[in-house]
Parts: structure tokens; sequence; C-alpha cells
């Protein structure tokens, strides 16, 4: 009798939560590196030039340079430059 009272005291304690804190379920966080891409990033901005068309992206294996005036003055826009060529106005 003694041993039936023993087991169902244990068995009791069990399942009121006489679990060891070892036990226990643990969370992991999973830390990313730099070397590894953000799971939701966001794909590639373009660059952008202001011209006096208004901001526009800039086309692929073009970069954006500041604009200047037929006499070679700045101005307060941009211009792309695709290799010798530039879009938008004088470089």
């Amino acid at each position: 009798m003694q041993r039936l009272l023993s087991a169902a005291a244990i068995s009791a304690a069990v399942l009121l939560g006489g679990f060891p804190a070892s036990a226990a379920i643990k969370h992991h966080r999973h830390h990313r590196t730099v070397s590894q891409p953000a799971p939701h990033g966001y794909a590639g901005q373009p660059e952008i030039a202001c011209t006096k068309g208004g901001c526009i992206p800039v086309p692929p294996g073009c970069h954006a340079a500041m604009g200047r005036s037929p006499n070679g003055t700045p101005t307060s826009f941009d211009v792309a430059v695709c290799g010798d060529t530039t879009l938008y106005g004088n470089r």
C-alpha cells in the first residue's frame, strides 16, 4: 500500500510541475552574421539623379554626377554619366 501511495505521490509531483529546471524548454535565438543576408532584406535601391526633368533612377551601368551649364558653370541639377555619354544635361 505504501508503494502505491509513494508512486501516486511521485506521479502527482511530476504532473503538477515537479520537473527540474534543466528540463524546461529553452528558446534559442539565431543571430545572423554579417555575411548572411537578411531574411526579409530590401532589394538594392537604384541611384537617383535629380535632373531638370525631376528626380529619376539612374540607368544600370551609369552614375550620377554634378551637371554644368554649356559654359561650365555648375548647376543645381544632376546628370547621369554612362561611359563617355551624359544623359539629362551637360557634364
